[in-house]
């Protein structure tokens, strides 16, 4: 492969940093951490019309048709942006779920932005987001009622839909569609990520509706998840090219002792080392992401080791942008902290740098053995 993108590619790139440059900036960011819903419909229209929230859907239902690799450039950007809205759960987390389970029916309101869906999946607990899963599905007279406690889901209490993954009697995984999601009991909750929303959501003998094939669907979960830990780690660059821009233009105009603090040698090499792990985060993700789009056989390790690395980084680049901008720094008027909270929770979604890494070393050995 090839790590520089089409003209094609870079056009996108530019036609989302522009926009969001004028429709989000930051005075837009920080207004909408006070909003309950965290975006406005304005915007949501807008990007609808751009093409934004159709990217992965087919074209025959009304989307861009597009891959991995061009979700990876507009996610940079998303990053960049600190964007608060609910593109990741919607336009990403839930049209890859619909899109895995068949589900086509759901991708044109998706696509157009007549409706929003996320995807009820997280639970408590440590390691492999699949293997805590709790919920339970039991079968209905006239379909499935699901009960369970999902702590943590991504815009939630703003969404139209749920696919909620949980289990069946016999332990099996498996995806099911709860429409309107306002059957559930739904309640907002405070995240360490001012700017991305999050809901408990409550099950207790609610109607769904199962989606996708028969049988175990551990496997297409899998999938989802990891082209949806790319999504995540592609975010997370973007938002950590913006932490080391932000600290290389406060170090040039930072005077102390007469020169500005970029002159100082401790401040470069924070600096390089910085750069340094932004570049390598950058090539796992690309490389994760055209190992998604072409199906490739170390698509599975490349999702592991860049998650891995992608959390540890980011955590290291935004934190060191703080310390860069020194007592500061740490003051809510300085944007910094938004990037440093987005790149600690992203560490967290999906599977932790943790369990990535344990994952890695499970699949080396298994490629071994």
């Amino acid at each position: 492969m090839e790590f520089t993108f089409s003209p094609e590619q870079e056009a996108l790139r530019d036609s989302v940093r522009t926009t969001l440059a004028a429709e989000a900036p930051m005075s837009f960011v920080r207004r909408m951490v006070d909003d309950e819903r965290g975006f406005t419909d304005e915007l949501w229209r807008t990007m609808a019309g751009l093409g934004w929230l159709g990217l992965l859907v087919p074209e025959a239902r009304g989307g861009l048709g597009l891959g991995m690799l061009e979700l990876t450039v507009v996610q940079e950007e998303m990053g960049r942006a600190v964007f608060p809205g609910p593109y990741l759960s919607s336009a990403v987390l839930a049209t890859l779920a619909a899109l895995a389970l068949g589900a086509t029916e759901l991708l044109a309101p998706l696509a157009g932005g007549g409706r929003r869906g996320t995807v009820a999946l997280e639970e408590l607990g440590h390691g492999d987001p699949l293997g805590r899963i709790a919920t339970t599905a039991s079968r209905a007279d006239e379909g499935w009622t699901l009960d369970g406690l999902k702590p943590v889901v991504l815009d939630g209490h703003s969404a139209d839909w749920a696919i909620v993954v949980a289990r069946d009697r016999g332990g099996s995984l498996g995806g099911f569609l709860v429409d309107p999601l306002a059957l559930a009991s739904v309640e907002p909750v405070p995240a360490l990520d001012l700017t991305r929303k999050v809901a408990r959501v409550e099950l207790s003998g609610v109607p769904a509706r199962r989606l996708g094939p028969d049988g175990d669907q551990t496997a297409l979960w899998r999938r989802v998840l990891d082209d949806a830990t790319v999504a995540v780690a592609a975010e997370t660059v973007g938002a950590c090219e913006r932490a080391l821009a932000e600290a290389v233009a406060y170090a040039q105009t930072r005077v102390q002792f007469d020169r500005p603090i970029a002159s100082f040698q401790v401040i470069r090499h924070k600096a390089v080392d910085m750069l340094h792990r932004l570049e390598l985060a950058r090539v796992g993700t690309h490389f994760a992401a055209w190992a998604s789009d072409v199906d490739d056989g170390q698509r599975e390790l490349a999702v592991a080791m860049t998650k891995g690395y992608v959390g540890e980084a980011a955590v290291a680049i935004t934190a060191d942008d703080i310390q860069i901008h020194g007592g500061m720094g740490f003051t809510w008027d300085v944007d910094a902290h938004l990037f440093y909270r987005r790149a600690k929770q992203n560490d967290l979604l999906f599977g932790s740098q943790a369990w990535q890494r344990q994952r890695l070393a499970d699949l080396i050995l298994a490629d071994r053995g």
